[in-house]
């Protein structure tokens, strides 16, 4: 009784002292150069590296986002925010809302009930390999370890092409006839830039927040003379887990502590290497290191630098969350998902159950949110290359991905953090009799599934709204390996509304926003006219 009269008068205290917290932003063009090569990049407020963002769990986050570019649309996506009870500020444009036009506006307006590391980045025609993204740090003043201070550190491959010419190239004919390779990286940045210095006081405790804001491959970081304890993984507290090194795909996110020395004598090195097993090959001109630098003493040298190329990394399929939650049973639903990439016309394409993702001429949520209630819960009317599965409210959902690609794809769900039930080596088949559940399944919303392997992963139906499945490799996003989970809509449309002016930013440009996937509002399962073929010259 006590305990829970303690636990009521904690949360009323934290909502007494939410706040909310206010960034107006303009979406820039600016001249930078994280690698030592200029080039436009996108930025914010004419600033590059983007602004951190920050806010203490409980707070009322609002984004005033002015497009300034001239010449691209944009949006924004919170990276592992589950935006519950406001499906609308997701960001993925032509699902959740439409792409905000040059010289248009948009608000996003959520209240943040998690803590931990996320990120924030355009979620619109592969924008952000141009340089819109940033961290996104939510504290947590009951949170579950000790530390003094913290450090946050990006890392993530670059280009020093801009993303439009890429992603057309990667999509064309020219590219199929040499393998429909991704384009690889010319660098590696931390920070955003090279040689960062982050300066720390003797014999203190950091919470390090490690983040990879990258659009393609993984990387191994390691810090020099400090054990590393894992605290967090995309938002779950864990168990502590001592490590030396981490291994991060696109999108993950690892807070760790670590106690610096009381001798201030010397600095050490954070070195940090792109996992170049996912290239198609390692021309000269690429170069997959990066390296940091822990400041003890500014006056002191900063150390040699090495390549990393010894890895010793932890499996993060071990890690035990915190709050020690058990596998869920009684699956209510299975969804068998394969993926492969084949030649669609001279173009390498993804495939989702044999579909390619087309973004519909009706954003999903719209589609969701205008349906009749005799049809809402159909998948039909949301489109066939929407790769729409529809859930129903409390359900326990299973779902089984199959690789039958040659590479590794990190796949990241929106909305929620799943359980991992399963992860197979690389090339064996899925046989349901060889799934064993793990008592404490590690949860986190990105994970890898390796070649010619399988994941199992289980959720509740508990946040109604438009959740995106995808491998989160922004060149495969582009080629369509998405599917949509249509969470809960009929207890969507009767909980949540639509901002006027999100609305109003379709109208600005024509979009419609009532009706199936085709935007017919008379007979919702003709689909006629709904998008079946993808784009390939309109990106940017």
């Amino acid at each position: 009784m006590l305990t829970a009269l303690l636990l009521t008068c904690l949360a009323l205290c934290q909502t007494a002292l939410a706040k909310t917290v206010t960034y107006n932003w303009d979406v820039t063009w600016v001249w930078a150069s994280p690698d030592g090569f200029g080039r436009p990049v996108v930025g914010i407020n004419n600033q590059f590296p983007c602004p951190p963002m920050e806010a203490t769990i409980g707070d009322r986050v609002i984004v005033n986002l002015n497009n300034k570019l001239g010449n691209e649309t944009t949006s924004l996506h919170f990276h592992g925010i589950f935006q519950a009870g406001t499906a609308a500020m997701d960001g993925p444009t032509g699902v959740t809302q439409c792409p905000i036009p040059p010289g248009g506006s948009f608000t996003y307006d959520f209240v943040v009930n998690q803590a931990g590391s996320y990120w924030y980045h355009s979620h619109n025609k592969g924008q952000y390999i141009d340089g819109l993204r940033g961290p996104f740090i939510i504290h947590d003043p009951a949170a579950p370890f000790k530390f003094d201070e913290e450090i946050t550190i990006t890392i993530s491959d670059w280009y020093q092409d801009q993303a439009p010419g890429l992603i057309n190239y990667f999509e064309s004919p020219a590219n199929e006839l040499t393998g429909g390779s991704e384009p690889i990286p010319n660098s590696a940045v931390l920070a955003d830039t090279q040689n960062a210095q982050f300066s720390v006081k003797p014999s203190t405790t950091y919470l390090i927040h490690v983040i990879n804001i990258g659009s393609f491959v993984g990387s191994y970081l390691k810090i020099d003379g400090h054990t590393m304890t894992i605290v967090e993984i995309d938002g779950v507290y864990t168990q502590s887990q001592k490590v030396d090194e981490l291994y991060l795909t696109v999108a993950q996110r690892y807070s760790v502590l670590i106690t610096t020395k009381a001798d201030t004598s010397k600095n050490f090195l954070i070195s940090n290497t792109l996992d170049t097993k996912m290239f198609d090959h390692i021309p000269t001109w690429a170069n997959p290191d990066v390296y940091g630098f822990l400041v003890y003493d500014s006056k002191k040298p900063l150390p040699a630098v090495t390549p990393l190329r010894t890895y010793n990394v932890f499996d993060d399929f071990q890690l035990i969350p915190k709050d020690r939650q058990t596998a869920f049973t009684n699956v209510d639903q299975q969804i068998m998902i394969t993926m492969d990439f084949v030649d669609d016309d001279g173009i390498n394409r993804a495939i989702v159950n044999n579909v390619t993702y087309v973004a519909q001429k009706v954003p999903t949520l719209y589609t969701a949110m205008s349906a009749p209630k005799d049809v809402v819960m159909n998948p039909l009317i949301y489109g066939v290359n929407s790769n729409s599965f529809v859930l129903k409210l409390n359900q326990t959902i299973e779902i089984v991905l199959i690789n039958e690609d040659s590479g590794n794809h990190p796949w990241h769900l929106h909305g929620h953090n799943f359980q991992v039930i399963a992860r197979s080596p690389a090339n064996t088949p899925y046989k349901a009799s060889a799934i064993h559940p793990p008592h404490t399944p590690m949860r986190r919303d990105v994970v890898t599934v390796y070649t010619g392997g399988y994941i199992v992963l289980r959720f509740k139906v508990d946040n109604p709204g438009i959740q995106l499945f995808h491998c989160h490799i922004e060149w495969h996003v582009e080629a369509g390996l998405t599917a949509t989970l249509i969470e809960a809509p009929d207890v969507l449309q009767d909980t949540e509304t639509i901002p006027h002016g999100h609305y109003q930013t379709c109208e600005s440009q024509g979009i419609p926003t009532k009706g199936n996937a085709a935007g017919n509002t008379k007979n919702w399962l003709d689909l006629t006219g709904a998008n079946t073929a993808f784009e390939t010259d309109n990106w940017g």
